[in-house]
């Protein structure tokens, strides 16, 4: 059964920020009634240039997070996608591990190279190479399966060395929350997922995004993975309403498994309503 879930890259709505507690609340609870699986913010400081002015609001994606797992009861939160540049990788597990408790069992982490230069060098966060970026991008996710695992020793990596690798409490969901890494890439992103993770998230078109499936495929075969572990997930900017149908079954087509829609007027309660309603029955029934 495909599975869809909803991103809130804006917040700048009409009275921000003074409402915005009010307007997420209602974001989320419509969300979880309409029958969205996910709900997914951007782990960014600015506002992104393809959206808007980078002095837009942005709410710092963890701490939103954690407030939305004490407004709702089922839908499973996440980050699309966190830089692994922002936090130290083990910091980061234990927000995620908290959330996840907190929440019952519904994080997931989301986890990518980071790309947004200027939200670096405006904030003073170190920004290395690409290369770099990808080095720390694969030791931050085996810190985060070793801190899940009952593997409490060291670790050493290029980029990153702990001594101890406690997690406690562990995460609520067993054997750990999912791991997702975010990014199209090719010849690094799509291997380091068929290495380690449990769910993809690539967008475009679907013959790009069925390309990205296929190159996934193989680069699952020459690890000895089963293509079928990962969860594969897209991300979509798309119309409200019955718009969306047409442009959603296409992905799935492509081989969608959870589709992520984005770019949608989420403070009005009736575009959300509307996907419970008329988006998701039609979708079902293929």
């Amino acid at each position: 059964m495909v599975k869809f879930g909803l991103q809130v890259p804006w917040f700048s709505w009409a009275g921000s920020p003074d409402n915005d507690r009010r307007v997420l609340v209602d974001v989320a609870r419509a969300a979880e009634d309409a029958g969205f699986h996910s709900l997914w913010v951007m782990d960014h400081f600015f506002q992104l240039p393809m959206i808007g002015e980078a002095e837009l609001d942005m709410l710092e994606g963890y701490t939103t997070l954690a407030y939305l797992a004490g407004v709702t009861e089922r839908i499973a939160l996440g980050t699309l996608v966190t830089g692994v540049t922002y936090r130290h990788p083990a910091v980061l597990v234990k927000q995620v591990t908290t959330l996840d408790v907190l929440s019952g069992g519904r994080a997931w982490l989301g986890i990518g190279a980071a790309w947004f230069e200027r939200e670096h060098r405006g904030l003073g966060v170190p920004f290395p190479p690409l290369r770099e970026r990808f080095e720390r991008l694969e030791e931050a996710v085996q810190i985060a399966m070793q801190m899940w695992s009952d593997d409490n020793g060291p670790f050493k990596g290029k980029h990153y060395t702990l001594s101890e690798t406690i997690c406690s409490p562990p995460p609520a969901q067993r054997p750990r929350p999912p791991i997702m890494i975010g990014g199209g890439g090719e010849r690094r992103t799509l291997k380091l997922v068929a290495q380690y993770a449990d769910a993809c998230n690539v967008s475009g078109n679907a013959q790009e995004i069925a390309h990205k499936f296929e190159v996934l495929r193989r680069h699952c075969d020459d690890v000895g993975r089963d293509y079928d572990e990962i969860e594969r997930t897209v991300l979509t900017i798309t119309p409200p309403g019955e718009a969306a149908i047409d442009p959603a079954r296409t992905l799935i087509e492509a081989g969608a498994q959870h589709v992520i829609f984005s770019g949608l007027p989420v403070h009005k309660p009736e575009v959300l309503a509307s996907f419970g309603t008329d988006v998701f029955p039609a979708l079902d029934e293929g």
